[in-house]
C-alpha cells in the first residue's frame, strides 16, 4: 500500500476512534450537576460495573497512538525538491512521458487490431474451405 493510502486508512482510523470515544463518553459519563439551583443528578448505573475514570484514559491512548502513527506517516513523505516552478516542470515531464507513452500504445494496438483482422479474414476462408470440402448430402 503506498503512503498516501496509508495516511487516507490513518485518518479514517482517528476519526473512527474519536468518534467512538466521544460517544462513549456521551452515554458513560455520571451525571454532573449544572448549577447549585438545579436538583442533584440521579446516579447513573454501570451495568458492567466497570470504573468509568479509567475508559477515557484508555481511549486517548489509543487516539494518541492513531495520532504518532499518522505524524510517522507523515514524515516518511518524501520532501519536495525545489519549489513550485521544479514541480510544474516536473509534472509537464511527466505529462510529456505519458504522451509519448500514449503514441507507442496506440500504434502497437493498431497493429494489434490490423493483425486480428488478418487472422479473423484467414479464419474464415479456412472455415469456408472446410465447408466446401463436405459434399452435401
Amino acid at each position: 500500500m503506498d503512503i498516501i493510502s496509508q495516511l487516507q486508512e490513518q485518518v479514517n482510523l482517528i476519526a473512527h476512534l474519536a468518534f467512538n470515544t466521544i460517544g462513549t463518553l456521551q452515554r458513560d459519563a455520571p451525571p454532573n450537576r449544572l448549577s447549585p439551583h438545579y436538583p442533584e443528578p440521579p446516579p447513573h448505573p454501570t451495568e458492567d460495573g466497570s470504573n468509568f475514570s479509567e475508559q477515557p484514559k484508555l481511549m486517548s491512548a489509543g487516539l494518541v497512538k492513531a495520532a504518532k502513527q499518522f505524524d510517522a506517516l507523515v514524515a516518511a513523505l518524501p520532501i519536495s525538491e525545489g519549489g513550485e516552478e521544479a514541480q510544474i516542470k516536473r509534472i509537464a515531464d511527466l505529462q510529456a512521458e505519458n504522451d509519448a507513452i500514449g503514441q507507442e500504445l496506440q500504434k502497437q494496438l493498431e497493429a494489434a487490431e490490423k493483425e486480428l483482422n488478418q487472422v479473423q479474414d484467414l479464419f474464415k476462408q479456412a472455415s469456408d474451405n472446410c465447408l466446401n470440402l463436405k459434399k452435401p448430402e
